[in-house]
């Protein structure tokens, strides 16, 4: 776990950059590992692991309303500006982890759906 804590320690804050939610970026990287295929050069090796990710993302939008960092948080983490004021409201350590475990439950639900 620390490890993997460690690795995805740079996707906070839509990567600095207020992009993609770094929950969304790690639930990829989960999807990529599980249906990812190493013949990743071709439209059908690619196949499977894209049905994923748009399912994913779907879902994540569906539940959240948007897939990046500073629409989910209301404000621009890659402005000082913004980066100040989110700490302020303490949204890393409150409206963060809430989007982690909603990332997190999606991927559950939909390794459960495999059967």
């Amino acid at each position: 776990m620390e490890k993997a804590v460690r690795i995805a320690s740079g996707f906070a804050s839509g990567m600095r950059t207020g992009d993609t939610c770094g929950a969304v970026a790690g639930a990829i990287m989960v999807l990529g590992l599980r249906y990812g295929s190493e013949d990743c050069v071709t439209a059908a090796g690619r196949a499977v692991v894209y049905g994923k990710v748009e399912e994913f993302t779907r879902r994540f939008r569906e539940r959240n309303g948007f897939l990046l960092c500073r629409d989910l948080l209301g404000l621009d983490t890659s402005t000082p500006e913004g980066l100040t004021k989110a700490k302020e409201l303490n949204l890393f350590r409150t409206r963060c982890p809430a989007l982690v475990a909603d990332a997190a439950s999606i991927l559950e639900e939909m390794i459960k759906e495999e059967g």
